[in-house]
């Protein structure tokens, strides 16, 4: 493990990467996730806030001016219409009182609509005690008051614009100068005011009487007040304080020469907001809850949010996510990376001379064929390399027999042992021209093997060819009481007949060699659809199946004494091969042992590559 865990690993390089796109792409998803939910959430939270102090201040509006809630349906389904969403009101109980749509409610309102107490963060419509302005109840006033102080607040406003007092206003007299941006504003129960859009507005001496007229309380707000006062000072009875006096803004002092402490307003001031709800209560509508959801599904409790919860919801959602992309990638990388280090090692141990090393394939993948591959690569690597020892003993023996015997010979002449007669020179011509001819078999196998065997192709009469080698081997055959048959359909092919020839020649030498006398060799020649089949038979003892493929190998002999007397130079059957493959066709032998043997050369019969139905594996080529 260590070692596939080393610098530069390759398993290393892919839990690097995996771990360094992992984190890439989940804190670019996170971030892109984060900040899109983010902003989604602060725009659907910024509308869905807008749309909930809408509907609320609406509906807050319609029970500040109802008794009840009969007859809200329509200005439900109306805001429901404008806002897209789905809105419901239902009394304390949770009975449905007006609904915009069917569904379940969540289990928590989104508010409680009662003028009685506004919820500040929603509207801001509350007045003095938190009650909403426009629950006016018995200071609402009729029209014929509403037109009077209307004609007041006119006539106020007329003398703020009009001329300024040409004695000295100073702020000893109280008085400051005038604001002529003033303008007459109606309050929910009618009453007129004069407001200016920068502050209050303070006239001078000339305008005092228009407006001490214009705040005088009229004969409904009167009672309204006496009302309130009977209230006020009831809750303060009961609580020893001394009584008080209300006005129209909700102010109040003491009715009296009684002596209200500091301590004590408090109590004052609530009594006048209890006060204050007491005499509206019967004028507007009871409270009800509200539900705000989206249409047809209810919000539900603990809504996903950017929450520090969530946060670490994300995080770990995130790191669950890199740990198994970690895992998966360790896993991947130790399948990947074993059967490499295998091969490895059996390399390491093949450039150490172990010849048998290998390496377990299981598969079928990409790794599994490189390691078929390489166990094939070993397989012929050491047929090679055994091939290659033996074809230097071979090369070695062949020419160390000619070699000592012309050695031995001339040696005995110079120490005048043996007469340096004609017989003598003959015998030692003999050995030369068996050296020349193995030299020359080497150096045609050179050639073959580097490509650089040339050929002088022709259009080559097949029959006359077969007769003209048949002719040449005649008193060989003859000598060895075999007999030569040509059996060769009409015919021409465009070969080297020089080398045609030769490889002929080898297999009617070689077919000889090993047919016992009163046997035959036969030389046929046919014509098939793709190439031209050449054939020589004998009736010799055939060649046993295993050895079919070692027939063609450089040296090789099926007697291993190597006698000269029943073999030749043990190159002949590889220049046939190589002769063969140069013409771009193939060399095979067949037949069982004890029925002869039949060697094929298979020639394509326009100058491609022959594609014969039963071509054998040939064993490597030495390099």
């Amino acid at each position: 493990m260590a070692e596939w865990c080393g610098r530069g690993s390759l398993l290393v390089r892919l839990l690097a990467l995996s771990v360094v796109i992992s984190v890439l792409s989940i804190s670019a998803t996170a971030w892109l996730a984060v900040r899109d939910t983010t902003r989604a959430l602060q725009q659907e939270r910024g509308r869905a806030l807008a749309d909930d102090a809408r509907i609320y201040n609406a509906l807050l509006g319609h029970a500040a001016t109802h008794h009840d809630w009969t007859g809200v349906s329509p200005l439900v389904r109306s805001l429901a219409a404008d806002t897209e969403r789905r809105i419901v009101l239902t009394d304390r109980n949770r009975t449905p009182l007006a609904a915009s749509g069917a569904g379940a409610l969540p289990q928590r309102a989104s508010a409680t609509v009662d003028p009685l107490d506004v919820d500040t963060d929603l509207a801001g419509t509350a007045g003095a005690g938190g009650i909403d302005a426009r629950a006016t109840g018995p200071y609402q006033l009729p029209d014929a008051e509403r037109t009077a102080l209307r004609r007041l607040a006119v006539r106020a406003l007329d003398c703020l614009h009009g001329p300024l007092d040409p004695a000295p206003l100073t702020a000893a007299e109280g008085l400051l100068p005038v604001r002529t941006d003033a303008e007459i504003v109606v309050t929910p129960s009618g009453r007129p005011r004069i407001v200016s859009r920068g502050a209050t507005v303070i006239s001078d001496a000339r305008c005092a009487g228009e407006f001490d007229a214009l705040a005088e309380p009229t004969a409904t707000e009167r009672q309204a007040l006496d009302q309130l006062d009977d209230l006020v000072n009831a809750c303060l009875g009961r609580q020893r304080i001394p009584a008080v006096r209300t006005d129209l803004d909700g102010q109040w002092t003491p009715a009296g020469s009684g002596l209200i402490t500091a301590e004590r307003r408090d109590d004052v001031d609530g009594c006048v907001a209890a006060a204050r709800r007491t005499q509206i209560a019967g004028h507007v509508a009871p409270p009800v809850l509200l539900f705000v959801t989206d249409p047809g599904t209810p919000v539900p409790v603990g809504a996903f949010d950017l929450t520090p919860a969530n946060r670490l919801r994300i995080f770990g959602v995130a790191g669950v996510v890199l740990l198994v992309a970690v895992g998966v990638t360790v896993l991947v990388g130790v399948r990947l990376v074993r059967p490499l280090h295998a091969l490895t090692a059996a390399a390491g141990r093949m450039r150490n001379g172990d010849t048998t090393a290998r390496v377990r394939v299981a598969g079928r993948d990409e790794i599994a064929r490189l390691g078929t591959a390489f166990n094939e690569m070993a397989e012929q690597r050491c047929r090679v390399e055994q091939l290659r020892r033996d074809m230097v003993g071979d090369i070695a023996h062949e020419m160390r027999t000619p070699v000592t015997n012309i050695r031995g010979w001339l040696e005995a002449a110079e120490d005048g042992v043996v007469e340096l007669d004609v017989d003598l020179v003959s015998s030692l011509l003999d050995e030369a021209l068996l050296l020349q001819h193995v030299i020359d078999d080497l150096q045609d196998l050179a050639a073959a093997d580097a490509g650089e065997l040339t050929l002088h192709r022709q259009q080559v009469e097949l029959p006359r060819l077969l007769r003209e080698v048949a002719d040449a081997f005649a008193p060989a055959a003859e000598s060895a009481g075999v007999t030569l048959v040509v059996d060769a359909a009409p015919g021409t092919l465009d070969a080297d007949p020089i080398r045609l020839r030769q490889a002929i020649g080898n297999l009617i030498t070689n077919a000889i060699r090993h047919t016992p006398a009163d046997g035959r060799v036969t030389l046929s020649a046919r014509h098939r659809a793709a190439y031209v089949e050449i054939a020589v038979a004998d009736t010799g003892p055939g060649i046993p199946q295993e050895q079919r493929e070692l027939v063609f190998e450089r040296f090789w002999r099926a007697e291993k004494s190597r006698s000269r007397r029943t073999g030749g130079s043990g190159l002949g059957l590889a220049i046939v091969r190589k002769i063969a493959e140069s013409h771009g066709g193939t060399s095979a032998v067949a037949g069982a042992a004890g029925t002869g043997a039949v060697f094929t050369l298979r020639l394509p019969a326009a100058g491609g590559q022959a594609d014969p139905p039963h071509r054998p594996a040939p064993p490597p080529d030495r390099p």
